[in-house]
């Protein structure tokens, strides 16, 4: 049996599926666990009996129909699932249909997350950061899960502009490869707003010890950020709403942004040459001499 700890199995779902397929005494105890799901997850086997008004034996048999080994593991697994879950099983979330008060909201909540990224960022592991980059030879970046690959893919479009060979990865195997093959003058940049995914945390371990320079952009007292050499750490806040989109990320873009600057000030003759060829090759595409974004 896989451990119930890690193993992703949403048993509020299968509570509410398999109701129908259930004996009529099972179905009573399914019935009162999702009526009753923040009680159900503090209460033992006999309380949850008495609850459904069935037999211990039922209630057994119930969380062997769910496929669970036992009342144990049901509980474990409720547990985690209940935890995770009940901020999206409550009324939904209220919406600003009017587009001036849907703009103030998200605005706001970014605003809020880039001024509180701005009163507590390490200047000191900026510029050692910004140090390392500027003197590396090639650069790594790492982001795992939807927001925190974008940001790495990001984070390389960025410096490739500035003549620095950067590269951006999300795979695990890959993230593992790419780190075995670094040595002392490259730099493996892990991006993550959690600072807890191994496959981040396994790469990290790997460059350091042929040598590589580890930089972390993560939330703080993380294991990515207590693993790497330099960690920048931020910790935005984030809605309660659960259909306003994570201002997190915001922050996360601008202190990619930090960075990108404070190499290209660090670096400034190759900077420039680089981002002056690749407006010159963009020309013919979009004819202007007014100030506009390198690219589309």
């Amino acid at each position: 049996m896989a451990d119930p700890d890690t193993s992703p199995i949403d048993l509020i779902s299968r509570l509410r599926a398999r109701q129908e397929g259930m004996s009529r005494q099972e179905n009573r105890v399914a019935a009162y666990v999702l009526d009753n799901l923040d009680r159900a997850v503090h209460q033992n086997l006999g309380e949850i009996a008495a609850g459904a008004d069935v037999s211990v034996a039922t209630v057994n048999r119930f969380c062997q129909t769910l496929g669970c080994s036992g009342f144990k593991e049901f509980r474990i697994r409720l547990a985690m699932n209940v935890s995770a879950s009940m901020h999206y099983l409550g009324n939904p979330a209220t919406v600003p249909t009017r587009p001036d008060d849907l703009i103030g909201q998200i605005v706001d909540g970014m605003t809020a997350a880039l001024e509180q990224t701005r009163s507590t960022l390490d200047p000191a592991a900026l510029e050692r950061a910004a140090e390392a980059l500027a003197g590396a030879e090639q650069i790594v970046f790492l982001g795992v899960g939807g927001g925190s690959a974008v940001l790495a893919r990001d984070a390389a479009n960025r410096f490739f502009r500035l003549g620095k060979a950067s590269e951006a990865h999300a795979d695990g195997y890959l993230a593992r490869m790419l780190a075995a093959t670094l040595e002392p003058g490259h730099a493996l940049v892990a991006l993550s707003q959690s600072g807890r995914p191994a496959e981040l945390t396994d790469a990290v371990q790997i460059a350091r010890q042929y040598g590589a320079e580890t930089i972390a952009v993560t939330r703080p007292a993380t294991p990515l950020a207590e693993l790497c050499d330099i960690a920048i750490t931020l910790d935005p806040p984030e809605a309660a709403d659960l259909f306003k989109p994570t201002a997190s990320r915001v922050a996360f873009m601008a202190v990619i942004d930090m960075l990108a600057a404070a190499t290209a000030a660090r670096t400034p003759d190759v900077s420039r040459e680089k981002l002056r060829r690749i407006r010159t090759a963009l020309a013919p595409l979009n004819p202007t001499d007014k100030p506009h974004p390198i690219g589309d």
